[in-house]
């Protein structure tokens, strides 16, 4: 497989992506030491596919291969009458990264925000993952916030 970013294409996800992004989203918990139930799997791929969820997702393909995915989740804001537009899950094969997948997976997001008017784009990552690091800080902006978590259950 060829690594050339020119040959690489990047569209909204469709219903018969579901087996390799299956295989590149337990790839993406792997990478982040987590493991989701399959309710969690069926529900996220699911809410993909309807139009009347906030959830939104892309794949990087070349030829009939899925090389990576982004998710996007569009939200309210009380600091902006338009929508925010959040990058929650970006990942691109081991074999293929470091070969512009991962900033045309965000430049479709960037696009799609656009296209609906939302007020920001933002994400974060993880403070280990240096080089999904090295991408943003290319690409992006760091904002300085810093997150805290809570448990409601």
């Amino acid at each position: 497989m060829s690594s050339n970013p020119q040959s690489v294409a990047v569209r909204a996800i469709q219903p018969s992506d579901e087996a390799q992004w299956r295989q590149l989203w337990l790839g993406y918990q792997d990478f982040y030491e987590v493991t989701l139930s399959e309710e969690v799997t069926r529900s996220t791929f699911h809410r993909f596919l309807d139009p009347d969820e906030p959830v939104f997702s892309a794949v990087a393909v070349q030829g009939d291969q899925l090389l990576g995915f982004v998710n996007s989740v569009v939200h309210r804001s009380t600091w902006a009458v338009t929508d925010y537009c959040y990058l929650e899950d970006l990942y691109v094969s081991p074999a293929t990264r470091g070969a512009g997948t991962g900033k045309l997976l965000i430049e479709w997001v960037q696009r799609f925000a656009r296209q609906r008017q939302c007020a920001k784009l933002y994400w974060h990552t993880h403070e280990t993952n240096k080089r999904a690091q090295k991408l943003y800080n290319w690409v992006a902006q760091q904002s300085g916030f810093i997150e805290y978590r809570m448990t409601t259950v």
